[in-house]
């Protein structure tokens, strides 16, 4: 059981998430454990105050370094052996293999920022990892903190429905995942392609390979280009290039012009 333990002012916030869809259901089933720390239970005064001016001037408030010291140790007492993760556009970039390397962790402490920052004392002291979802900038860390946790949970074994619904997802091969279908078999003159009604198990797993590689080469080249390419997929990839070439010169020997752009 992984232990996610989110740090915010805002923990009404999370009251929903934790009520719908696999993170429920996780929860109910124990195969995950979800809550929240109120940063501004670690504040002192009457006002619980946990953003301060920034040194130096500047537009902005920065998030003092005591309450934030107090929540994080706070959630190490409750789950010693979690990671602490800072959510910051100045992170690194979270991606299905972060997801992955993340769901190996006993639980996940993740700080939600707000305002302009957070102090950097506490960046060095008390943070294992600094994690940003993207190149641009959210209100808070909460959003963030979310689409991690959901990213993360579905990672952990037993909490899809299909025993290899998680290793058929867009990029957990490098790949889009594949087209998918489901009744009526006829939409409105569009037709289920019939390899998918066949019955035929190899041909339907080389058909969805090919609708993969399709896909990525369409919509995100770039991941094809970082990927380690398997032998079936560079055979498909070869059986495209002779098809590409067919077509060339047969296009080529019907008009010789159609080739050099002139007219």
């Amino acid at each position: 059981m992984i232990n996610f333990i989110a740090l915010t002012i805002f923990p009404e916030m999370f009251n929903s998430f934790w009520s719908y869809g696999i993170i429920r259901k996780g929860i109910e089933q124990k195969k995950i454990s979800a809550s929240t720390i109120n940063i501004r239970d670690f504040a002192e005064g009457k006002h619980r105050v946990t953003d301060d001016r920034p040194y130096g001037g500047g537009c902005g408030m920065v998030m003092k370094p005591e309450p934030l010291a107090g929540a994080i140790r706070a959630a190490r007492k409750k789950a010693p052996s979690a990671k602490t993760i800072l959510l910051t556009p100045q992170g690194r970039v979270f991606n299905q293999n972060v997801a992955c390397e993340f769901a190996s962790f006993e639980g996940l402490i993740l700080v939600c920022g707000r305002y302009e920052g957070i102090d950097e004392r506490i960046c060095h002291n008390f943070i294992d990892y600094e994690i940003s979802i993207g190149d641009y900038v959210l209100t808070g860390g909460e959003p963030a903190a979310m689409i991690i946790i959901d990213a993360v949970a579905r990672l952990i074994p037993g909490m899809l429905g299909g025993k290899n619904s998680a290793e058929n997802d867009s990029f957990s091969h490098g790949l889009l995942e594949y087209a998918q279908y489901t009744r009526p078999r006829t939409f409105e003159g569009s037709e289920v392609p019939e390899v998918l009604l066949s019955g035929n198990h190899m041909e339907i797993e080389k058909w969805r390979l090919e609708a993969s590689l399709i896909r990525t080469f369409l919509k995100r080249k770039d991941l094809l280009e970082k990927k380690l390419i398997s032998k079936n997929e560079v055979k498909i990839l070869e059986k495209w290039r002779r098809d590409i070439e067919k077509i060339i010169h047969a296009q080529s020997l019907r008009s010789p012009d159609t080739l050099s752009g002139s007219k």
